[in-house]
Formats: structure tokens, C-alpha cells, sequence
């Protein structure tokens, strides 16, 4: 008889052991249905100063979650805004108006500004305590109108200069065909007077060998009749 109980005692421990294995396994199974997860398709934002960044996010799970977002730099960590789906959302007083929440757990940052580049940190925690965490980190640069504006005045510069020496360039041509036109004119007019005063003198010439023959008889024929 005892060594019966021995061995009834025995499979009932066993069949205790095999219960709490049951229970276990189907704790882990409701545990797991319940599991929270998160996926962020961009865990890298770049942006420029005035614009509107949305930091997207989206997560799945069976309850309704609670959402926070907090944003650490090299000043600290700061709490920006926390909010159940279908719910208002406790946004923090530096972040009024600045912030805009959505049901898949995305937030969009309004306006940003250098100051906002950092670490934005998003906490999806279920009712039952499971807890997921994502990090987006933003950089925002800022746009160098001082720059931009010694470019803008220097192409400006460039362009005032090359007008002048297409001016000075048109000038100087018109310049030089009325000096060409001018001296062209003068040359021929001196050729014509060289080309007229030769011609006077030709004829100067043909008349003086014309009449010194008819001089010389007349005073041969005067000198003749004296005697």
C-alpha cells in the first residue's frame, strides 16, 4: 500500500508540474498577442529653419496605448507631449502651438528652429506594462542669407561690369570705324588736291615753254628793226 501511494503521489506531482507548464505557456501566449511594436520608417530628419518636420511613427498593438515624445539634447531631456489615442493631448508649455499630434503616434514640429536639432524620443507603453521605444534624430540648418546675399551682389556686380565693357567696347568700335571713315576722307582729299595742284602745275609749265619762244622773236625782231 505505500509503495502505491509512493507512486500515486509521484504522477500526481508530475501532472502538477505539467499544469504549471500549461499555464505558463499560455500566459506567454496572451503576453505575446499583447506585445506592443513599433516601426519608424525615417530614424534620420534633415531640415531647414521655418519648416514644418513631421516626425512619423506608427506602432500596433490590442489596447489602447500611452504615447509620449521627448526630445534630449546636449541641454537636457525635455518632456514635449504625452496623449492617449482619442484623447486630448498634455503638451508641455515650450511646445504650445508648436505641436500637432496624430492616432498613429506622429507628431509634427511647426516652425522649427536650430535650436531643435537633437534626439526626439517616442515611449508606446500598453495598459499591461509592455513598453516599446523609438529615436528620431533631427537636424535642422540654418540657411545663410549672408552668404546668399554677398553671391546675389557679386553676380550683380558681374553682370553691372560686363554691361560697361560691352558699352565701352561698342563705343570704341564706332570710335575707330568713324576715325578710319574720317581719315579714309582725308586721304583721298589730299590725293585730289596733290592729283589737281600737279595738273596746274603741268599746265603752268606747257604754257611758260609756250610763250617764252614768242617773247624771244619779238625782241630779236625788235632788236632786228633798231638796227
Amino acid at each position: 500500500m505505500r509503495r502505491v501511494g509512493v507512486r500515486l503521489g509521484r504522477g500526481g506531482g508530475r501532472g502538477v508540474l505539467l499544469g504549471v507548464l500549461s499555464l505558463c505557456l499560455a500566459a506567454g501566449r496572451c503576453l505575446h498577442s499583447r506585445e506592443v511594436s513599433l516601426y519608424i520608417p525615417h530614424s534620420t530628419v534633415n531640415a531647414t529653419v521655418d519648416e514644418n518636420i513631421l516626425l512619423s511613427v506608427d506602432y500596433s498593438c490590442q489596447r489602447s496605448p500611452t504615447i509620449e515624445w521627448t526630445y534630449t539634447s546636449s541641454w537636457g531631456m525635455q518632456k514635449i507631449v504625452t496623449w492617449r489615442p482619442g484623447a486630448p493631448p498634455n503638451i508641455s508649455r515650450s511646445y504650445q502651438d508648436r505641436v500637432c499630434t496624430y492616432d498613429n503616434g506622429s507628431i509634427l514640429l511647426l516652425s522649427v528652429g536650430v535650436r531643435d536639432t537633437g534626439y526626439y524620443v517616442v515611449t508606446v507603453t500598453e495598459d499591461f506594462g509592455d513598453t516599446r521605444l523609438g529615436t528620431i534624430v533631427l537636424n535642422v540648418n540654418e540657411i545663410l542669407y549672408e552668404d546668399l546675399h554677398f553671391v546675389a551682389v557679386f553676380l550683380a556686380l558681374l553682370t553691372a561690369m560686363s554691361a560697361v565693357l560691352i558699352s565701352l567696347m561698342w563705343v570704341c568700335n564706332k570710335c575707330a570705324y568713324k576715325f578710319r571713315t574720317t581719315r579714309k576722307r582725308r586721304l583721298k582729299g589730299n590725293v585730289l588736291r596733290l592729283a589737281l595742284i600737279a595738273s596746274l602745275l603741268a599746265q603752268d609749265r606747257a604754257v611758260t615753254f609756250q610763250l617764252r619762244p614768242a617773247a624771244i622773236s619779238e625782241a630779236d625782231f625788235s632788236r632786228f628793226a633798231v638796227r
